[in-house]
This record gives structure tokens, sequence and C-alpha cells, in this order.
């Protein structure tokens, strides 16, 4: 086969990936606490007919050899934990993390999932729980006779309710950190897992630490650049049209060779 075409092959495949991500951050363009994705190529192995440095007579060294490279490859994708713009709301129990740190989730199974998605509501039983029904954790109930909550900057949740003049103190939410966030595993829902290239979990109070406050009222959109990714796409249309053309040109010279060497 001719080389040129297994090489265009692995880049028509790499903008093919490419491409899915880009479509992935635009559909999510509305999600709120959504982190867009970037993919991240690197090159294939190369063939070495001639080694860089190897001896062309007794004295000469070669200045830079024959190295063949065979093409590219998607190694990765790597999300972009940038902030997205804070969104007023006025609900109670939505809450936006300003700067870093992630809400703790807890899962049917118990284990804990992590989110940036503020986006809260009650139950029948009054815990505070995310679209999905999931708990928040640490685990907040608020009264049946409660009439206003309040969530503080560091977490604190107090509620007024219809006996006592009061606020009464309903609750402590805490934030948690990773070491490396772009470890960790994105399982949908807007949610994520640690793994062990996440590092462990690091809890702490919100505004401390190096962790962000909590906004009540607010919502974190979505980091998503409509523009960037318009580009993004763009880019990728014209990188997959010249491989394209690639394969197309090493047809043709193909098609030479067996039209007139025979």
């Amino acid at each position: 086969m001719n080389p040129a075409l297994w090489v265009s092959k692995t880049g028509l495949s790499a903008q093919d990936i490419n491409m899915s991500t880009i479509s992935n951050n635009l559909a999510n363009v509305n999600t709120t606490g959504f982190k867009r994705d970037k993919a991240v190529f690197q090159d294939l192995l190369y063939q070495i007919n001639r080694q860089p440095g190897g001896l062309s007579t007794q004295n000469s060294e070669l200045p830079s050899g024959l190295q063949l490279g065979t093409g590219v490859r998607v190694v990765g994708t790597v999300k972009q934990f940038s902030q997205g713009n804070l969104q007023i709301t006025e609900q109670p129990l939505d809450m936006a993390i300003n700067g870093r740190g992630f809400l703790q989730i807890l899962l049917p199974d118990g284990q804990i999932a992590y989110t940036r998605d503020g986006q809260f509501q009650l139950n029948v039983n009054g815990d505070v729980v995310n679209p999905d029904g999931y708990l928040l954790e640490p685990a907040i109930n608020v009264p049946n006779n409660a009439t206003n909550i309040t969530i503080g900057t560091d977490g604190t949740v107090t509620a007024i309710t219809d006996d006592q003049a009061a606020p009464v103190n309903v609750g402590q939410i805490t934030l948690v950190d990773f070491i490396n966030p772009q470890g960790l595993q994105a399982i949908g829902n807007n949610l994520f897992k640690e793994t062990i290239s996440s590092g462990n979990p690091i809890e702490g109070q919100a505004g401390l630490l190096g962790l962000g406050t909590i906004e009540q009222g607010s919502l974190e959109a979505s980091n998503v650049e409509v523009v960037e990714e318009l580009v993004n796409m763009i880019t990728t249309q014209r990188a997959y049209e010249m491989n394209s053309k690639v394969v197309s040109t090493a047809d043709q010279m193909l098609q030479f060779i067996t039209n007139n060497i025979g």
C-alpha cells in the first residue's frame, strides 16, 4: 500500500474524533456546569531509514537522517475546568461555585460523585436533591415549615420557620477539590467520579484553602465558547478535506503506475 494512503487514513480518523469532541461541546453549550473537552493529538511511530547522527563516512555524521512519519492519533481528551459565567436565577436552592471545587452527590449505590451543577430541589422528605433525585452530600434536610432558606458563601445553610423568629442552622455544605481535576471520569448527568489519576478528594469549607465560595441563587453556565468551537470546527473540516485530498492524490498516482507500467 502507498504509505501516504495509510498516513492520510490516520489523519481522517483523528479529525473525525476531533469533530465528535467539538460536536459534544456545542451540544452542551447550555448545560449547567459543563466543562468543554479538547482533543489531544500525538504523532505515530517513525520509520528510521537513516539514523540521525549516523556515520556517512569514517569522519562524517548525518546531520538529520531520514525519518518517515506514519500518521497521527488522538491520545486523549482533556477537560477544561475554566470558570463558566454565573447566571442569576434567584432560586433559593440554586448555587454556583465561584472558584475551584466540586459539590458532592450521593449516588444510589452509595458511591460519591462530584459536580459543578448547582441545580437543587427538595424531595418529599425535605432533603436537598439534584434533578435526578440524588442526595446532596453532606445531607441537608429542610423543615416542612421553613419559609426562607439562606445559603452562605461558606456553605452554611439556615432556614426561618413559622415557630421560630431566629434562623435555624439546618446543615453545612462542603466542597472538595482534586490535585488533578482533568483526571476525573465523566459519567454523564453532569457528574464525575474520582480515579487514580485525579487523586483523592480534598474536602474543606467553601472559601478556605483555595476553594471557591458558594453563591446562592446563581448557576454556573457551560464554559463552551461558541465562536471558538465554530472556528475549531472549520479548522477540523479543512484538515479532514486535506487528508481526503491526499487519499485522492495517492490513488491517482497508483492509477498512473497501473495504467502506464506493465
